[in-house]
């Protein structure tokens, strides 16, 4: 398997880690606000992903270069 990507596929990489800063970003500042408890959970939930995406999708970019 090739381990250095194209620049077509580094680039669209590094727009979906752009994408999902961004709604880790939002949901962070959403679950400070939201008072419901069912959807607090869902926020929480979405946070502890957005980050184990990003982490995946960093580590990606960093052994393609």
């Amino acid at each position: 398997m090739a381990t250095k990507l194209a620049m077509h596929e580094t680039l669209e990489v590094h727009e979906v880690l752009l994408f999902k800063t961004a709604c880790l970003t939002k949901s962070k500042a959403m679950s400070e606000l939201v008072q419901d408890s069912k959807l607090k959970k869902l926020l929480e939930e979405d946070i502890e992903l957005s980050e184990k995406a990003i982490k995946d999708l960093s580590k990606i970019l960093s052994k393609a270069q």
